[in-house]
C-alpha cells in the first residue's frame, strides 16, 4: 500500500490530454437550467486557471508486491485488481481517500474483504486477502492508488449570466493510466506564470507558473471535452466583448486567432490557421493548427502545455479550443470544436 508521502509525490503529477502535460445549490441549478440549449453568445477566455481535482474512490496506478515471509506476493494481483481500476469501496463502507483505504486494509487484520471497483465505466466486485508487510508490520492490499491531482490549464469561455465556464477542451487523465480522473470535488485556483519552457521537437514546452492562495470557483464536471464549473465571480467585461458561438459547420481552413496569457500582461491574441479539417468527435482532435505568429513563435515555440483550452476564434466567433501539440512540430497541434465543448458541459 501506498504511504502518505509517496501518494502525495505522485499525485501532484496532472496529464491534460494526450502529449499535454479541475457548488451552491442554486449556482448549480441555475447552470443546468442554463445548459439546455447552447448559449447564442460567451465571453471568450484565455485565461490561466489552476485546479486541484479529488476523485470520487481511489484510483489504481498500479500494483505492488508486499515483503511477507518466505515470499512477496501482491493481494491486488491476485484478486485480478488492474491499473486503472477505480476503487469505490471495501465491505460496503465508501472509499473517499487514500487514507480511508489504507485503513481499511489495516482494520482487517488480515481477512477478506469485498472490494467494489469500477473498470471502463462497468461495476465489478472482487476478493481480496491482505497481506502482512514484515518490514511495515501492519496489513497490505498491494496497490499503488491516487486520490487527487493538480495542474493548470486555459479557459476556453464564460457564461456571465451563470458564472460558469468551461477549459482545457479535454478531461483531466491520470498521467500514469490515462484514465479519466472521476471527479468528486474540484477546486479552482487564479494561477500565476513565472516562466516558458520554449517547446522544440520532440520535447513540448511547457508554461510553468504557482497556484495564487484562496479558491475562486468549483468544478463541477470533468469529461473527455473539457472541464467545466462555477466561478464566484466573473472576470470584468462589457458586453460588447462577447461573441457568438460557430456551428461545426461554419468553421473552415484558414486564418483564426488564439487567446492565451503567456505573462503578467494579460490576455493576448495571437495569429494562426486552421490547416486541416478532422471533422466528427476525435478525443480532441476535430482539426489541426498552426501557429503563424512571430511573437507567439518566438516566445513559445508553438503550442505548450498550459495553453490546452485556450480559445480559437475565426470570422469573429468562438469555433473551439486548443487540446494538443504535435511532438514533431510544436508549431502545430489540434484544436476540439467548440460545439464538443458546450455539449459536454450540457450533460453533468
Amino acid at each position: 500500500m501506498k504511504n502518505r508521502s509517496k501518494n502525495r509525490a505522485r499525485a501532484a503529477a496532472l496529464l491534460l490530454s494526450g502529449l499535454l502535460l479541475i457548488l451552491p445549490l442554486g449556482q448549480m441549478g441555475a447552470m443546468a437550467q442554463a445548459a439546455e440549449k447552447s448559449p447564442e453568445l460567451v465571453l471568450p477566455g484565455g485565461d490561466t486557471f489552476g485546479v486541484e481535482l479529488h476523485t470520487k474512490g481511489v484510483l489504481v496506478v498500479g500494483t505492488a508486491a508486499v515483503d511477507c515471509p518466505g515470499e512477496d506476493i501482491s493481494p491486488a494481483e491476485q484478486a485480478g485488481v488492474k491499473a486503472g481500476d477505480i476503487i469505490l469501496s471495501i465491505d460496503g463502507k465508501e472509499i473517499s481517500s487514500v487514507t480511508a483505504m489504507v485503513e481499511l486494509v489495516a482494520d482487517s487484520a488480515g481477512k477478506t474483504v469485498q472490494i467494489e471497483l469500477q473498470r471502463q465505466g462497468k461495476h465489478k466486485e472482487v476478493t481480496l486477502t491482505p497481506a502482512k508487510s514484515e518490514s511495515e508490520h501492519c496489513w497490505k492490499a498491494g496497490v499503488w492508488i491516487r486520490d487527487t491531482t493538480a495542474g493548470i490549464g486555459t479557459v476556453t469561455y464564460y457564461l456571465p449570466e451563470t458564472g460558469s465556464f468551461s477549459g482545457l477542451g479535454h478531461g483531466i487523465c491520470d498521467s500514469d493510466t490515462g484514465v479519466l480522473m472521476p471527479l468528486s470535488r474540484g477546486i479552482v485556483m487564479d494561477v500565476k506564470i513565472s516562466s516558458i519552457r520554449k517547446g522544440a521537437k520532440g520535447a513540448p514546452g511547457e508554461l510553468k507558473g504557482y497556484f495564487c492562495s484562496g479558491k475562486i470557483g468549483s468544478l463541477i464536471g470533468n469529461t473527455r471535452s473539457g472541464v467545466y464549473g462555477v466561478l464566484a465571480s466573473m472576470p470584468a467585461y462589457d458586453k460588447k466583448d462577447l461573441i457568438p458561438v460557430a456551428q461545426a459547420g461554419e468553421i473552415h481552413e484558414g486564418s483564426v486567432t488564439i487567446r492565451c496569457t503567456l505573462d503578467d500582461s494579460g490576455i493576448r491574441e495571437y495569429k494562426a490557421k486552421i490547416v486541416k479539417l478532422c471533422g466528427g468527435d476525435k478525443n480532441g482532435k476535430n482539426f489541426v493548427l498552426e501557429v503563424t505568429d512571430p511573437a507567439l513563435l518566438a516566445k513559445t515555440g508553438g503550442i505548450v502545455q498550459g495553453m490546452s483550452g485556450s480559445p480559437v476564434i475565426q470570422n469573429g466567433k468562438l469555433v473551439g479550443a486548443v487540446t494538443h501539440v504535435l511532438l514533431d512540430d510544436p508549431a502545430r497541434g489540434y484544436g476540439i470544436f467548440i460545439e464538443n465543448v458546450l455539449n459536454a458541459a450540457k450533460c453533468p
